[in-house]
């Protein structure tokens, strides 16, 4: 049995997954490259699959002939489900449940940093400048959450700790706690001309492609602010670029880019009133922590043969 990790993550952290399943499961070839451009010659004998999505290419399915189980080391599976060489008896399984935490925490970061204008102060400190300015308070402010899952579950009630009014959009709205209010996907665009803030956690589908395009955007408020830690084709990123020019609204965070690595010379690394971070929502000091026991229970369960049973099955 063969295994492949493929992880653009630095080495120690790559190291802990690769040594982590030698030592449990001692029968098993595990071998290890950090791009998806490295995989030639491992991919054609591999079995298991181990990676992010967002971390793969078609030619990893096309050429992984024998594969058999993609284990997803995030809670996304776009990358891998979307691929048109992934055949469809291979079985995909993921880590939902384990981003609750850190990324309502980066959500919570973003909204404090662009409130506060904390990439303004921080060019004021290396200029050695006393540039003192108002923050803007989280208090009373209302929030619209767009993807109500585990996530936002966490997320709802740190909004409320600190004050602020919260809703929901969803394909399927319901009640859950924290949330004052829920509304349908398809009022995506009157409900964000009441928001101070738009956080983006849905899942990127062929429904949600560019869905905050011009018209969502032109919709917001003028002191409102993006945050995006959902995937970057959820934005129209030309049409951000060019609200954010013309003053439509006040800020963004960006989490996420229709592609990443986020080129060079890409416009958002220049502008003042957008703070970019390289897809650190859910990359955390314990992240690995909690997804090796469970990425170790579907390697035992799957080696027995005992598919049906496996951990957070996608498909099939």
């Amino acid at each position: 049995m063969n295994l492949l990790i493929v992880l653009t993550l630095p080495e120690p952290v790559r190291n802990r997954y690769r040594e982590h399943i030698r030592a449990a499961f001692p029968e098993i070839k595990v071998d290890m490259v950090d791009h998806h451009t490295k995989v030639g010659p491992y991919i054609g004998s591999a079995d298991i699959l181990v990676a992010f999505g967002v971390m793969l290419a078609d030619h990893v399915f096309r050429e992984g002939t024998k594969l058999k189980w993609v284990q997803a080391l995030g809670s996304g599976v776009d990358g891998i489900v979307d691929q048109p060489s992934l055949r469809k008896d291979v079985l995909v399984t993921n880590l939902h449940g384990l981003h609750g935490p850190p990324v309502s925490e980066a959500a919570m970061g973003a909204m404090l940093a662009l409130s506060r204008d904390l990439p303004r102060a921080v060019r004021s400190q290396s200029r050695h400048a006393w540039d003192r300015f108002p923050a803007r308070l989280l208090k009373d402010k209302t929030v619209g959450i767009f993807g109500v899952g585990v996530i936002a579950e966490s997320l709802a009630p740190k909004c409320k700790a600190f004050g602020m009014r919260v809703v929901g959009i969803s394909s399927a709205p319901r009640a859950v706690p924290g949330f004052d209010r829920m509304v349908h996907r398809d009022e995506l665009l009157d409900t964000v001309r009441e928001l101070d803030y738009l956080v983006l956690l849905t899942p990127h589908t062929p429904e949600t492609r560019g869905v905050v395009g011009a018209k969502v955007l032109a919709a917001m408020k003028p002191t409102s602010y993006l945050i995006n830690l959902a995937r970057g084709g959820v934005v129209d990123e030309p049409a951000l670029i060019e609200a954010l020019d013309a003053g439509r609204i006040a800020g963004a965070a960006l989490d996420v880019f229709a592609e990443e690595p986020l080129p060079p010379g890409h416009p958002f690394w220049d502008m003042e009133r957008v703070i970019v971070t390289p897809h650190l929502g859910g990359f955390c000091d314990v992240y690995v922590d909690h997804a090796l026991p469970i990425v170790e229970e579907n390697i035992r369960r799957f080696l027995a043969g005992n598919h049906t049973d496996m951990l957070n099955v996608v498909r099939p």
